[in-house]
């Protein structure tokens, strides 16, 4: 599972709306696929990982540090069903999806027949996308003053006439994860005044 994490922390910044998902995948005990979530959110994990796989996947453990998706918009093949077309025997997974549409891929997996823990690294994997859980939870992105703006999905902008709220609101409209601005810059005051700032890299 430590792969995998590090996997989806080397695509932060570049998934959203998608949150950054890694998934490994062992075979007697060796790594057969590995794979983190593309550019844009596409493809998933899951995906990459079992094509690199390939049938070294049946009977195999895949590790996953988010709860591989039910359901996908557009009609695709969910992460859940791949894997278990791909007769996978085990699935380790970090934590939930809090999303409605990706959630329960873990009941439906379990309901297969499929040996399905949950809670490995959880902490550590829900850490790596507070942003992607915030934004579903508040339809808002992690703010943080960060000088490396690399994991981020975009810095933080105020229109013309905008609250800071009302901006948050927009780029969470948008899809947008993680933003942040930089420190000394005077927004940052102002944004951490407000209380609105999440994570403050700005002393480290």
């Amino acid at each position: 599972m430590q792969r995998a994490l590090e996997l989806a922390q080397a695509q932060l910044g570049h998934t959203a709306p998608n949150p950054s998902v890694g998934c490994v995948i062992v075979a007697n005990g060796a790594i057969v696929g590995e794979g983190a979530t593309g550019a844009g959110g596409r493809p998933h994990a899951e995906e990459i990982a079992l094509g690199m796989a390939g049938e070294h996947a049946h009977g195999a453990t895949a590790y996953v540090t988010l709860e591989p998706c039910n359901q996908r918009s557009g009609g695709a093949a969910s992460c859940s069903q791949l894997l278990l077309t791909a007769g996978l025997a085990r699935i380790v997974i970090a934590c939930p999806d809090p999303h409605p549409l990706g959630a329960h891929g873990a009941d439906r997996l379990k309901a297969a027949g499929i040996r399905t823990e949950l809670g490995l690294l959880q902490t550590e994997a829900m850490a790596l996308n507070a942003g992607f859980f915030k934004l579903v939870a508040l339809g808002r992105p992690l703010l943080s003053i960060d000088e490396d703006g690399a994991r981020h999905d975009a810095e933080f902008d105020l229109a013309r006439n905008e609250t800071f709220e009302q901006a948050l609101d927009r780029l969470g409209a948008a899809g947008l994860t993680r933003v942040y601005v930089r420190p000394g810059a005077a927004l940052a005051a102002q944004l951490k005044a407000r209380g609105l700032v999440d994570v403050d890299r700005s002393s480290q």
